[in-house]
């Protein structure tokens, strides 16, 4: 048995799982302000009449990190940031607390300039009296040789509660970005630790011991401790949670959008023959720009719960704000929620306070109050279309990535619209006439979230260099390093990165029947010359855990869209 949950900005869903299908699923209201309070209502529901033994696995998406970057309540943190001669660190200032010291490392992993241990102690004394507990450091090359930063963590430790490291972020090298990202891991970091402690104390209470996975931006799972190195991961599981729900259902060979109408936002994302496409240098957040791994999504402000005006052009605008559930439910404004009431395509709710809403803007507009819920219903499809399809114009503007694959010249082409949220099934048939394009609503749409939430394996990604010259292999963000010889070759690089992905693979509780899920996404040698004579080669290789739905519930749930 499974327990999925999603973290929306309006409802928050769970759903209980089996080999059978969707055994039980609830949705209670999200308190911003007190997510915790959510997630708890959420389990309480779902585990009534359910014995706790019997769950083997909880998987929780959640909005958390995402809301406090982009609404900037995030914790402030120090940030320490060597670079060396060639480039200046304040060009990518975090904030206040910024500190570019000396100390260097060249791209081949050797110092160039030592770290003054006396400069660091007087950059820690400033951030204590700011009264910062949470600090990252950064070397510019901190891939090829992370010495610089363990010195300085050293130095450190015992002043801050936490100190995050730049060369645990990723094994690309781009400085900027990872600079951004170290900053993010430890803003987030405190807000993401009591959050997921009180979720683990309650769950233990109700009786549930077994360990909580998280979700990723990139569409994968790992477990709460092994989020704590790395919370800023996070970001974006909402909309990786609706991708991962969607996958079941999509078309093979073809090309399908996935659209997730909620309360307040809609996400959307793409799927090239079932596999979704990918953000391949980093995603970019609250300014951010940064090296997380990400299916590739944006949002746009319109949802069920968007309020409607009309401006003094006697035009009609719908969001991007949201102001309360839908009049119907006891909201203080019209929404397209209450369009959908006075069509007779929603029964629930209030539909005299519905009513209501609809003819203050039917009157503004001077129509009839169904002609008006028709013209709200259109506007909404036509605006999330456009920005549908701005975005694949952008998206076929540059190369294309999946998860998988680059695809080299490749023009994505929607053959399908795949349709979430709780009024994906209104919206299915009005897009299908406007667009003529097969738009389906998936089984379960109001929490297949959820569902792609609690179904998502473990990913995970290993980056190992080699340089025979230097006699060593590194995957300096697994802490690793040891001796090879000159013959050291690709084969014993590839088998040394397995290795070493398997065990960061369990460690993320990865369930072993998935541990064959693995793919070589890049590759690159180049030999050492010096003086016309060789002296050697450097190796790189990058291997992943492929993202996907664990095995042995992809079929299930093909069959029980089938038999609905």
């Amino acid at each position: 048995m499974i327990l999925g949950l999603d973290v929306g900005g309006t409802h928050t869903d769970v759903v209980f799982l089996s080999r059978k299908g969707v055994q039980k699923h609830v949705k209670v209201p999200t308190q911003p302000d007190n997510l915790f309070k959510s997630v708890l209502s959420g389990f309480t529901l779902i585990l009534e009449d359910v014995d706790p033994g019997c769950i083997e696995r909880v998987v929780i998406s959640t909005t958390l990190t995402t809301n406090a970057i982009v609404q900037q309540t995030v914790t402030p943190v120090g940030m320490i940031v060597s670079a060396g001669p060639g480039i200046d660190p304040q060009n990518f200032r975090t904030g206040d607390h910024y500190y570019a010291v000396g100390g260097s490392i060249n791209h081949r992993g050797r110092e160039i300039e030592p770290v003054n241990e006396m400069e660091i102690r007087a950059v820690g004394d400033n951030l204590k009296k700011a009264g910062i507990e949470y600090v990252g450091v950064v070397s510019k090359f901190c891939v090829r040789n992370p010495s610089h930063e363990i010195l300085i963590k050293r130095i450190l430790n015992t002043q801050f509660k936490q100190i995050f490291l730049g060369h645990h972020v990723s094994g690309n090298l781009n400085f900027p970005r990872r600079i951004a990202t170290t900053h993010m891991n430890a803003a987030v970091y405190p807000l993401h630790k009591e959050f997921f402690q009180a979720v683990e104390q309650s769950l233990e209470e109700m009786g549930l011991t077994v360990p909580i996975q998280i979700l990723k931006a990139d569409g994968g799972t790992m477990t709460l401790g092994a989020s704590m190195a790395f919370p800023a991961q996070t970001v974006l599981s909402g909309p990786a949670a609706s991708i991962m729900g969607a996958i079941p259902y999509a078309p093979e060979g073809q090309d399908a959008v996935v659209l997730d109408i909620g309360g307040t936002t809609t996400d959307i994302a793409f799927l090239v023959d079932k596999i979704p496409l990918l953000e391949p240098v980093g995603i970019q957040r609250g300014g951010y720009k940064s090296l997380i791994r990400s299916l590739r999504t944006d949002s746009k402000g319109i949802g069920g719960d968007s309020a409607l005006r009309v401006n003094e052009k006697r035009k009609l605008t719908v969001g991007p704000d949201r102001m309360g559930p839908a009049m119907a439910f006891g909201g203080p404004v019209p929404t397209p929620t209450d369009a959908l009431v006075v069509l007779g395509l929603m029964e629930a709710g209030d539909q005299d306070r519905a009513r209501q809403g609809i003819k203050s803007i039917a009157d503004q507009l001077g129509m009839e109050e169904k002609q008006a819920a028709e013209h709200i219903f259109k506007i909404c499809c036509n605006i999330i279309l456009k920005k549908t399809f701005e975005m694949i114009d952008t998206l076929n503007a540059k190369p294309v990535y999946t998860v998988h694959d680059f695809l080299e010249g490749y023009k994505f082409s929607p053959d399908t619209i795949l349709l979430m949220g709780g009024p994906a099934r209104f919206f299915a048939d009005k897009i299908q006439d406007m667009y003529q394009l097969e738009t389906i609503a998936v089984p379960y749409a109001s929490v297949a979230n959820a569902i792609g939430a609690a179904l998502a394996r473990t990913t995970c990604e290993v980056t190992v260099n080699a340089d025979t010259e230097q006699g060593v292999v590194t995957a300096h963000e697994e802490d690793f390093a040891e001796p090879v010889s000159k013959s050291f070759s690709r084969d014993d690089l590839e088998e040394t990165a397995y290795s070493l992905l398997k065990d960061k693979a369990e460690n993320a509780g990865a369930d072993p029947d998935n541990l064959n899920e693995v793919e070589v996404v890049e590759f690159q040698e180049f030999n050492i010359v010096r003086n016309f004579s060789p002296r050697g080669k450097i190796l790189r290789t990058k291997i992943q855990l492929k993202p996907g739905l664990i095995h042995g519930y992809e079929s299930m749930l093909n069959r029980q869209a089938q038999g609905s």
